[in-house]
């Protein structure tokens, strides 16, 4: 969980004495692992659980910390986006049914999450991106009003000196410039952590490099964003774009992204994996809260390594290196940030278990990783797999080899082993592990998504299928039915929805500029049967509307004419968050048949009279 009392850290002092700070942590701990004071068991396991908070029609709602105050349990918190809150788990001795006790624990809270967001008339969803979020969500307005946030976006800024250029290309392509860092609010996840043994954790952190794409083919199901089919998971792709501090110029200069995969395997310590970040990444935050780690150790304390955390906590590496203290002894962790949300609760406990039966199982043949298997090759494994999912081929241990053979041939039986060694109970072994291998065989969450979304579109608006989605992936969440067991929406599979201008508005329309020959566009108009086509400018603003009428009334005449010299220049128009009620009474009263949908002058889409 994020710090809250953070400042941005702009004052040469401050930076001072911050890097001071940071330097003497790093030194602190060395010592604590040389003296054998870093703990080594029992190793434990915990989560992190990121949720969207919805209104009752499944579109992201702004109250987080109203439904947080009627919550009132320290296991949450928020997160950056006013549509987010977090759980964050107890953490469980890895033994006997530790894992059937966490889903038990998340199921509770889930549970009262729910019933506290409802009495704010909300819902709460669990998905890796809503399919519901639109441009609007992703503004400033919606950030969390909490100082960490404010101070992240506004460092983030302060250091790219332009804006967020984001370019995600899969089926259909997303290319946007955005100007802060709530893009991020796109994304939740399913973190995952586990404590190493401080003695193994180099070798322990390669091996969880090296399965990464292996798990994350296996659990995709963040395909779609702002309506477009991306990546599998596009979660990875928008994440790593929303959070860059380089800007596109400097690039060349800083060659690796605050949120990355990495650039090679790790040597040395765990106090080495901190120098390299604290290397390459200029600290951005600080906070007034300062110790002496040194001093704390000499007087036979724990320190807390505050600066080192903060550090730490601005560097989003897909496995990330964590030190806490529980219990009054320090302990070192791996956090598996990239397995996304949902479908089900299950699914997430499952995927879990799969991954931390993988990090207890890895054997003799796989000692030794970074020797054995080239990092490129690794790396290139995790994204070819955040792109296709389980339809990846993956680069293993020098053979080409398809997700499906490796998880079921291979990684499956490793991880069952390694939970075996644990002394994790039989049943929960089988249970969890039983749902990968038939979410292999079948179908996972980013599959059944595309699928049916594809399914609802033959039917229904672009914006009317995601609701749907969200709201079939609401009502199974917290059920025993995996994401193996779901079947296709129904074609009479309904929602009780107040409809919008942007549930029946057409965005697939033909653009025309006001200069164009009018011959050419009233060709255009008989050659696609179109009755009303809306005119822009060279900025691309709206400046008015050419129907069918309007050619009638010109006749054959005057055809050398440009369109502007013909359209309808005093235009009605509508928000696209306007009622259908109100878009009809507007061609009503006006006596016309379309309307432009229109957001600062700028074109969405139009409404007719048949649309409605």
């Amino acid at each position: 969980m994020g710090r809250l009392d953070v400042k941005q850290l702009k004052d040469p002092k401050d930076k001072a004495l911050y890097i001071h700070h940071l330097i003497k942590d790093l030194k602190a701990l060395d010592i604590m692992l040389k003296e054998n004071l870093v703990e080594k068991e029992p190793i434990r396991i915990g989560a992190e659980q990121e949720f969207c908070i919805t209104t009752n029609e499944y579109f992201p709602n702004n109250n987080n910390i109203e439904v947080l105050k009627t919550i009132n349990d320290d296991h949450f918190t928020t997160e950056i986006g006013k549509y987010n809150l977090e759980i964050n788990s107890d953490p469980y001795v890895l033994k006997d049914k530790c894992f059937s006790k966490l889903h038990y624990q998340l199921k509770t809270l889930l549970q009262k999450a729910e019933e506290g967001a409802e009495r704010k008339d909300s819902k709460i969803i669990l998905t890796g991106i809503l399919p519901t979020i639109r441009l609007t969500h992703i503004s400033e307005k919606y950030m969390t009003d909490k100082p960490r946030y404010n101070v992240l976006n506004e460092s983030i800024k302060s250091s790219r000196r332009e804006n967020f250029n984001i370019h995600i290309k899969g089926v259909d392509e997303l290319n946007l410039i955005h100007d802060c860092v709530m893009l991020e609010a796109c994304n939740t996840s399913f973190q995952t952590h586990l404590q190493i043994h401080p003695e193994e954790f180099v070798e322990k952190y390669n091996w969880a490099q090296a399965i990464s794409g292996p798990v994350l083919s296996s659990c995709s199901n963040s395909p779609i964003l702002f309506g477009r089919e991306l990546w599998a998971e596009t979660r990875i792709a928008l994440f790593t774009q929303s959070i860059d501090t380089r800007a596109n110029s400097f690039i060349h200069n800083e060659k690796q992204s605050r949120v990355s995969f990495g650039v090679d395997w790790e040597r040395g310590s765990v106090t080495d994996i901190f120098r390299d970040h604290i290397s390459r990444f200029r600290s951005l935050l600080s906070s007034n809260e300062h110790e002496d780690s040194l001093e704390i150790i000499k007087n036979g304390g724990i320190p807390k390594l505050r600066a080192l955390q903060l550090h730490n906590g601005t560097v989003y590496k897909w496995n990330r290196v964590c030190y806490g203290v529980g219990g009054g002894k320090p302990h070192l962790r791996i956090e598996c940030r990239y397995i996304p949300t949902g479908p089900t609760l299950t699914d997430e406990i499952a995927n879990m278990v799969f991954w931390t039966g993988l990090m207890l199982g890895q054997s003799k043949k796989y000692a030794n990783i970074h020797e054995k298997m080239n990092f490129k090759d690794v790396k290139n494994n995790f994204f070819k797999a955040a792109r296709n999912g389980i339809e990846t081929k993956f680069s293993w241990n020098g053979e080409l080899i398809s997700a499906k053979k490796l998880i079921l041939n291979e990684l499956l039986p490793l991880a069952e082993a390694g939970l075996k060694k644990a002394n994790i109970d039989q049943t929960d072994i089988k249970t969890y592990l039983s749902i990968i291998e038939k979410r292999v065989k079948s179908q996972t969450g980013s599959q059944w998504m595309v699928s049916n979304y594809r399914q609802l579109q033959k039917t229904k608006t672009n914006f009317e299928s995601v609701q749907h989605l969200t709201a079939f992936m609401h009502k199974y969440q917290l059920s025993e039915e995996t994401i193996d067991q779901w079947k296709d929406l129904n074609s009479d599979h309904n929602i009780e929805i107040s409809k919008i201008v942007k549930h029946n508005m057409n965005t697939k329309i033909l653009l025309v500029d006001q200069n164009d020959s009018l011959e050419l566009v009233s060709s255009i108009m008989k050659w696609k049967n179109i009755h009303h086509l809306p005119v822009i400018n060279k900025k691309k603003e709206l400046t008015g509307l050419l129907s069918w009428t309007d050619l009638i009334k010109l006749g054959d005449k005057d055809l050398h004419l440009i369109v502007k010299d013909v359209m309808t220049k005093d235009l009605v128009t509508i928000s696209q968050e306007a009622s259908l009620d109100d878009a009809k009474n507007l061609m009503t009263s006006n006596n016309i048949n379309c309307l432009p949908v229109v957001r600062r002058n700028k074109l969405l889409g139009i409404i007719t009279s048949s649309d409605l």
